[in-house]
């Protein structure tokens, strides 16, 4: 007689609780994959041409592996005139009734007083026993799988209902308590991992407050530790970690895809290596809703780092409580790969989110910003649109730190509120994505300059496909030159302080589309028209290009001054910006001289017609760029003046 039976035999069932609440919780693992098997073969049914979900992770792990039954059965499945044909349907039915059996057993018991589960369990047993031969009927397979209390009850329901009441038993049962975790039937070698584990969870727990979760029980199933997490009120959402000599296999499902892919990344850090997620939807199962299932397997190399992996997957699982709410929260500020990347930023860092959740969330952000002064934000704007993606995600990481710090030291919810407009204010005061936009137009200014003067300096005019290259990047440049006016010019419909900024950029590419001509009457002259072309010719249009290069560098260093000047700007930078500002002017009348002197040469060198004409038409097509450089050039003192209140 085996000890349990011997132990019934005396009376003593209670004694068998854990036992029978760790083989009920094998039982509702079969359970729940039997109906996803069930639902397989609906999926199969209903699209014979898509291929068939793959279980066989999930098979092995349930400890069913060798049903190769379970394996082919949603292949045979087929659905005539509404009604699904399952071979081995009384095969799977026999295996719902046992451990449906198996899994009530320890609630049946603890439930002595209590008719009602007894009267449930023993419904859907007859249910099951009355379900005979290959078909089900629409109201069949919904009573066997939907997950919604308002349609009445279900087998699906019954067993989430029961996984419940035994993991309230599978707490009360607990035969010892290690850390906060509940456990049985440990070996003294798995009471250190299951201390590393919890030393992880109690590291980060308390940024979950006063919100339920993070239970934890641990057992031993043959050479396996197990170790379950509650982490949510869903059925769908499970956390279960195996522990197996020196690897660490941890099985994860989750409504939320994003999520899902959240604590892919946040485990990725870790060495998991995963299995590739697989998405079950059903309108039947979990209440309609999709919900996505993988395996992360760590392979340690030694006990410390055994221990080491556990403590920091225990660390990791508090990020997970109400993610989904402050991500769609976030939103409001940021598009969707900012709202991962904040939460992402804020898990690693051990911030997480839920103290912003408590201190205000989204109304923490939508206060600063109206306060932050007329001008600065409209109705309808994204913190990310008017302050650029990673400012706007730099700020909403620094308010969730502060609304951490202060919960954790029990400060109230109104300095977080203060803190936050104090932040964002700062930040619109040292905004300068106007002048991001400004220095990149510039940027491609001097690409442009750059690549004339190169190819007059290199003698290139004479190597056609070298000036078709310049030619062609030209254009390019010039494009991209283009786009950032209209994206200055759509800013400026927005907000008013844009309307200078958008001037000024306007009057910059004037100058980027004479240099861009410049260099399309290079590939003109390259084509057989250097009839004349000496060095002397040479050397007076590379001084006008090189000098026109030069100015473009100053323009760029007076941008590059002006972003800092303010009210407190000190004299030597408002010294550098003027200096700046008026190299630009010298050039300009430097350029009308080059400019003069360049015609002389080309008169009295030049005979060809065209040759002469080209020549002429590039050396005023360099002066032009130096005359609107210096327009530009004004228009950039007027922004800086004005900012800096002169």
């Amino acid at each position: 007689m085996q000890k349990s039976q011997a132990v019934a035999s005396l009376g003593q069932q209670g004694l068998l609780m854990p036992v029978w609440i760790k083989a009920a919780l094998g039982a509702n693992d079969r359970l729940k994959l039997y109906l996803t098997v069930l639902q397989a073969a609906v999926t199969h049914a209903e699209h014979p041409q898509h291929d068939v979900l793959d279980l066989s992770r999930e098979l092995i792990a349930a400890g069913l592996g060798h049903a190769t039954w379970l394996h082919e059965l949603p292949t045979g499945a087929s659905r005539v005139d509404g009604v699904l044909l399952v071979p081995e349907l009384d095969r799977l039915v026999s295996a719902l009734h046992d451990d449906l059996t198996l899994m009530a057993r320890p609630v049946l018991l603890a439930c002595t007083g209590d008719n009602e589960p007894h009267q449930r369990v023993q419904q859907w047993q007859d249910w099951l026993d009355a379900l005979h031969g290959e078909q089900l009927d629409k109201a069949q397979l919904h009573a066997l799988t939907h997950g919604q209390r308002h349609d009445g009850d279900s087998l699906h329901l019954l067993i989430m209902d029961l996984h419940k009441q035994i993991n309230k038993l599978a707490a009360e049962m607990a035969s010892e308590v290690i850390d906060g975790a509940h456990v049985w039937h440990l070996l003294d070698s798995d009471c250190a991992l299951v201390k590393a584990f919890m030393q992880g969870l109690h590291r980060t727990s308390p940024l979950k407050f006063d919100h339920p979760g993070l239970d934890t029980a641990a057992t031993r199933d043959g050479d396996r530790l197990l170790l379950q997490n509650d982490i949510g009120t869903n059925d769908a959402h499970v956390l279960v970690i195996q522990v197996q000599a020196l690897q660490i296999t941890l099985t994860y499902s989750d409504l939320h895809v994003r999520r899902f892919a959240f604590f892919q990344n946040l485990l990725s850090e870790l060495g998991a290596q995963w299995s590739v997620p697989e998405s079950r939807i059903s309108s039947d199962l979990n209440e309609g809703k999709a919900y996505t299932v993988g395996t992360a397997t760590f392979a340690c190399d030694d006990l410390s780092k055994l221990t080491q992996t556990l403590t920091e997957l225990g660390a990791r699982i508090v990020f997970l409580i109400d993610w989904n709410r402050a991500r769609k929260r976030l939103l409001n500020f940021v598009n969707k790969d900012g709202a991962v990347a904040v939460l992402t930023a804020a898990a690693q860092a051990e911030i997480g989110h839920m103290a912003w959740l408590k201190a205000g969330g989204e109304q923490l952000i939508f206060g600063a910003m109206q306060a932050a002064g007329v001008g600065a934000f409209r109705i309808g704007d994204r913190l990310d649109d008017v302050l650029g993606d990673i400012p706007a995600q730099t700020l909403l990481l620094d308010v969730m730190r502060l609304a951490t710090q202060a919960l954790l030291h029990g400060q109230p919810t109104a300095l977080v509120a203060d803190e936050t407009r104090l932040l964002l204010a700062r930040q619109v005061q040292r905004r300068t994505t106007e002048f991001d936009l400004l220095e990149e137009h510039a940027a491609y200014c001097h690409a442009l300059a750059q690549g004339v003067s190169d190819a007059l300096s290199h003698g290139h005019d004479g190597l056609r496909e070298a000036a078709e290259e310049l030619a062609a990047r030209a254009k390019a440049w010039e494009r991209r030159a283009d786009h950032l006016v209209m994206q200055a010019r759509d800013e400026a419909e927005r907000l008013p302080r844009w309307q200078p900024i958008a001037r000024l950029l306007a009057l910059s590419d004037d100058v980027a589309d004479a240099l861009e001509e410049a260099a399309f009457l290079m590939t003109l002259i390259a084509d057989h028209h250097q009839k004349g072309w000496n060095g002397e010719v040479r050397q007076a249009l590379s001084r006008l290009a090189q000098t026109v290069l030069q100015a473009v560098q100053d323009h760029i260093r007076a941008l590059s001054i002006a972003r800092t000047l303010g009210s407190d700007s000190e004299l030597a930078d408002n010294d550098a910006f003027l200096g700046a500002t008026w190299a630009v002017l010298r050039a300009e009348r430097q350029c009308d001289e080059l400019l003069r002197h360049a015609r002389r040469i080309l008169l009295h060198e030049i005979d060809d017609a065209p040759s002469l004409m080209l020549a002429n038409d590039l050396a005023q097509t360099l002066e032009l760029a130096s005359d609107r450089l210096l327009s530009a050039g004004y228009g950039l003192r007027n922004v800086a003046f004005n900012q800096a209140g002169a």
